[in-house]
């Protein structure tokens, strides 16, 4: 019951130092066409007017794709794709046009209905995508510049802009443009501290059946690599679009399930998160343990030591040898924790080893036990050995070798207690 009320308060503090942290902040949000025509379209509208009301500067990009099927159906007017940009002949036009705003007034009427004023904007310079390799694209443009001072103002006014898929040249010609491509343009140019890519037909961003929480852009190309045979073009796309983002100065990048209830409010609100975030490389970080971190150590340790897994610390212990751990911290909260004690013989010891349980699918756990070894070899330790009594596998798996309590340094097996009966692991 402790160790839930322990997670409820963790979970509310969570809430708070993002309230703060994202106050002001601009969130570009696409939504595809599957989730504004799906049952949860109002719930998360509800939800991104909260998240303006907590000061986030929200950016609409809706989707458009099924209306203007639609449309065009009923019209009896043909169309292709290329490369998945829609071809069609002129006539088509004023009907996607007509289409691409009747999505956006949907959007403005739901967020009034919530008390937030929207506005749908013509703030894209567009040009022909014209003829590409003998192919004519008729109506598709490229987004050729945004005029991005006129959006900052709609924001600082405290409206919600909302982005209709379609670009008007010099002339007043308008042109159907890709909507995932401008929502990353928009967030580009904004500066945005998140871009949101809210879909239905997201495949293949899993592993082991879990959902991956966080990539930085050097681990999305190794996904890329390994998953290139067993994952969809859309999703591909969509993280080639996010990195080319984090690139270019967009700080984080979400791609989350439409289908979930809650699921923008979750992704910002929380450090878990309940989608995929890209990042560069402000995210996650081991640094070294503070005094003031204490605490939250503390807070971490109390499950693994009910548990019998971590011998008990109290806070004047943690004072006296704070200096030797480190701490894997998110947004400024810790989520695991570690000591590095040297002894006398060039023996070096992982102590106190704690990752918190909702985010050891992370593989926070490698890196801090990885981060002390090459901290180890720093200041010459010969070997790094542990002491565990229920984590052995975990250690082998990470390369540590079994081994007699005998081989410890006389300093620490003169506190080996054999009633607990730890069982000895070391890595040369």
């Amino acid at each position: 019951m402790e160790y839930k009320q322990l997670q409820k308060s963790e979970e509310i503090r969570d809430v708070i130092r993002y309230l703060q942290k994202f106050k002001n902040a601009v969130a570009v949000i696409y939504l595809d066409d599957k989730t504004i025509h799906s049952d949860l379209f109002s719930s998360h509208i509800c939800d991104i007017a909260l998240l303006h009301s907590a000061g986030i500067k929200v950016v609409i990009i809706p989707g458009a794709r099924t209306r203007i099927d639609q449309i065009l159906n009923d019209s009896k007017l043909d169309w292709t794709y290329q490369d998945n940009i829609r071809i069609t002949s002129e006539e088509a036009m004023p009907l996607i046009k007509m289409a691409a705003f009747d999505v956006s007034n949907t959007i403005m009427t739901s967020l009034a209905a919530n008390n937030i004023t929207a506005t749908i904007g013509n703030w894209v310079r567009a040009r022909a995508k014209g003829v590409v390799d003998g192919l004519d694209y008729g109506t598709a443009g490229e987004i050729d510049r945004l005029q991005v001072e006129a959006i900052k103002k709609v924001l600082e006014d405290g409206f919600i802009p909302i982005f209709p898929c379609i670009g008007w040249n010099s002339v007043g010609h308008p042109y159907n443009i890709s909507t995932l491509n401008l929502a990353q343009q928009v967030a580009i140019e904004l500066k945005a501290d998140k871009l949101f890519f809210v879909m239905q037909d997201i495949n293949g961003l899993s592993k082991d059946n879990q959902i991956i929480p966080a990539m930085n852009l050097e681990e999305v190309d190794a996904f890329l690599e390994k998953s290139k045979n067993n994952i969809e073009s859309q999703s591909v796309n969509i993280l080639n679009l996010a990195k080319e983002a984090c690139k270019k100065g967009v700080s984080r990048t979400h791609i989350v399930d439409g289908k979930l209830d809650g699921v923008l409010l979750t992704e910002i609100y929380s450090n878990l998160g309940s989608g995929t975030m890209i990042y560069t490389s402000n995210y996650g970080k081991i640094r070294s343990m503070e005094q003031t971190d204490i605490p939250a150590v503390l807070a971490l340790m109390k499950p693994f030591i009910e548990s019998g897994k971590l011998l008990p610390r109290s806070e004047e212990v943690l004072s006296k040898s704070f200096q030797d751990y480190v701490v894997y911290e998110i947004d400024g909260a810790i989520h695991a924790s570690a000591a590095l004690h040297l002894y006398q013989d060039c023996q070096a010891e992982i102590a106190a080893v704690a990752v918190d349980e909702n985010y050891a699918h992370m593989g926070i756990g490698p890196k801090i036990i990885n981060f002390l070894i090459d901290k180890a070899k720093k200041i010459n330790a010969k070997s790094v050995f542990i002491l565990t009594t229920q984590a052995g596998d975990w250690f082998e798996k990470l390369g540590f070798k079994k081994d007699e309590v005998d081989s410890l340094p006389a300093e620490r097996k003169a506190i080996w207690n054999p009633k607990r009966n730890s069982k000895v692991y070391r890595l040369k």
